[in-house]
């Protein structure tokens, strides 16, 4: 019975890949992966030769048919995205979904995904929250935070760092300047920064210090 599993990578400390994880890596059948040079790069850092073949969202569409046959004539393939586990605000979820309407099997090992660590390390309560992956660079985008600015849980975001300052001037707008945030940027990496404060607070520090790297945003709920 083909199986597809996928497996988290880390999203900087190379040290952050499970031991399970590596021995996945090393005795699968076939790897698909996001970026196969990022991939290559983890893998000749394990010291493991394998043939990795691309799925990303530039072909998820186009590959799927392919992809399905190929796991279809393997025991065990892979699915790795460049950083973190796949499927969480990358390509793998239509594969996934293939899959299982071919019913082979997925499993999904645990493993590293950077709202986590920034959410728990925010301080804002982390028993409920939400996560929205990217906002909308667009249409939909000012509709997205009058959602957010009334919700009473903990919220999550991803946004590159291009767009971080322009992101707290709009939870600034939509929230008021005296929301609380924690932008967290470049986690388990060596740059790895929490910034904590008002949104008002944040977005001064960041017109100063323009970001570089990953950035999550963690926002407080609005209080009820």
């Amino acid at each position: 019975m083909p199986k597809l599993i996928l497996v988290p990578t880390p999203i900087g400390n190379l040290e952050d890949i499970t031991l399970r994880a590596i021995r996945i890596l090393e005795e699968t059948e076939l790897i698909f992966a996001e970026d196969t040079r990022v991939t290559k790069k983890l893998l000749n850092h394990l010291n493991i030769q394998k043939t990795v073949y691309p799925f990303h969202a530039h072909n998820e569409h186009k590959a799927l048919s392919v992809a399905l046959d190929r796991i279809k004539t393997n025991t065990t393939t892979v699915l790795v995205s460049d950083a973190g586990t796949p499927g969480i605000s990358d390509p793998g979820f239509l594969l996934v979904r293939a899959c299982l309407e071919e019913g082979i099997d997925i499993e999904c090992l645990p493993g590293p995904v950077a709202l986590i660590p920034a959410l728990v390390a925010s301080g804002f309560p982390c028993d409920k929250f939400v996560f929205e992956g990217f906002l909308p660079h667009k249409k939909g985008r000012q509709t997205r935070l009058k959602i957010i600015a009334e919700e009473t849980r903990t919220v999550v975001l991803y946004e590159s760092p291009h767009r971080l300052v322009k992101c707290l001037g709009q939870i600034e707008e939509f929230m008021g300047g005296e929301r609380k945030v924690c932008v967290a940027r470049e986690i388990s990496k060596m740059f790895e920064e929490y910034k904590r404060g008002t949104a008002a607070e944040v977005k001064a520090y960041y017109e100063a210090h323009p970001p570089k790297g990953e950035i999550v945003i963690v926002i407080e709920g609005k209080h009820e």
